[in-house]
């Protein structure tokens, strides 16, 4: 049984702590938190100077989509995490914590055998960072030992946060001595640098909100932000409420005063695609990149939420040739190792079809055919 059935007496205690308070402290402290309008405008200044890409210092033929990524602080794919669960607060639905390594540093832990956004996470961020589009870094690794772990940490968490009965949370306190295994477990750092933000309202940013990038005051070009649009309708990013965006200020780009030279517009949870059903082969062929592919028309209207905070949009010319200049780059071999790399062939719920990365790469290729032979598009 999955996790959150095994912890159904936990998940009703929640629940009724939340009927009994009218929501979260998070919740309500977010509802009446004051609007700093110094933040505000420090934000809004950096969307409107937002990049949306950069060309990647690895060539995208040359990419390596099958490793984690490289880098001193990285982990290899049979590595053995030993850490320390912490009491760190979570968010969202996929079961998640935090455990904290020799060196003092806290790791976000993402787990489940069953849980198809792992996969899903893994590759999209591959394929988005290979492509010189902003993406955090996802480690697949053999196995995370969590010293102090709960049996379900996630849950446990999300009750401590919700109620605060650590003694009904958490039985027996946190025992350093008894170790958990998790063998499906993927590790994420985020892209290095700050978030730009202005809580409550604006935390992340929304599809919409797009529209206020200016090239005239530093920010990406149409073609890159049209780029980025026509990408997520590759991926089926469906999940795209605000908070699932990040707007950063990138290592390096810091001002003067709060500012940014740089600001960066990224994709920060995209765990929800390859589907719209979550790395799900058949649901991903069969939706189409484009709405009307003569008008160059995208549109997430038919995925769930109605298409959420994405706005139908035509696509212009110079967008559709940059993304199809971005993809076409990428090898037979470099997709085949994506979808394996990335465990995607290996997910447990997966059908027989979903186990072989060439069916992944023909549908891969398959929408790069229909990016080719629309259009052409016309101005907007």
């Amino acid at each position: 049984m999955r996790e959150v059935a095994r912890f159904g007496l936990l998940a009703l205690m929640t629940a009724g702590a939340l009927a009994c308070s009218g929501g979260s402290d998070a919740e309500r402290a977010g509802a009446n938190a004051p609007r700093d309008a110094g933040a505000v405008a420090l934000r809004n200044e950096a969307f409107t100077s937002a990049h949306v890409w950069t060309a990647p210092a690895t060539p995208i033929a040359e990419a390596n989509l099958r490793d984690n990524p490289p880098g001193a602080d990285g982990f290899p794919a049979d590595a053995e995490v030993a850490c320390k669960f912490t009491l760190q607060e979570v968010s969202g639905t996929t079961p998640k914590f935090y455990c904290e390594v020799a060196g003092g540093e806290a790791l976000k832990i993402k787990y489940g055998a069953g849980n198809p956004e792992l996969t899903a996470e893994v590759a999209a961020t591959r394929l988005l960072g290979a492509l010189g589009f902003g993406a955090d870094r996802m480690y697949v690794v053999k196995r995370v030992k969590c010293a102090g772990c709960p049996t379900y940490p996630f849950y446990a968490l999300k009750c401590l946060k919700e109620t605060g009965l650590r003694s009904a949370c958490l039985p027996g306190g946190i025992d350093y001595d008894s170790v958990v295994n998790f063998d499906s477990a993927v590790i994420e750092r985020r892209l290095a640098g700050r978030k730009i933000e202005a809580p409550p309202d604006h935390v992340g940013w929304p599809w919409f909100e797009l529209e206020k990038i200016d090239p005239a005051r530093g920010g990406s070009p149409l073609a890159e932000v049209d780029a980025l649009r026509l990408m997520a309708m590759v991926l089926a990013h469906w999940d795209n409420k605000a908070e699932n965006q990040r707007l950063m200020c990138p290592a390096g780009a810091d001002g003067p005063n709060g500012t940014c030279t740089r600001p960066l517009a990224i994709l920060q949870d995209v765990g929800a695609t390859f589907g719209p059903v979550k790395a799900e082969l058949h649901n991903w062929r069969s939706t189409p990149v484009w709405a009307d592919a003569k008008t160059c028309t995208v549109s997430m209207k038919s995925l769930p939420w109605n298409g959420a905070t994405f706005p139908d949009r035509r696509i212009s010319e110079d967008g559709r040739l940059f993304l199809l200049g971005l993809l076409e780059q990428l090898s037979d071999q470099q997709l085949r190792d994506l979808f394996e790399g990335s465990r995607m062939t290996l997910f447990d719920q997966i059908s027989g079809e979903g186990r072989n990365p060439d069916a992944w790469a023909s549908v891969f290729k398959d929408k790069v055919r229909q990016i080719r032979e629309a259009g052409p598009c016309r101005d907007q």
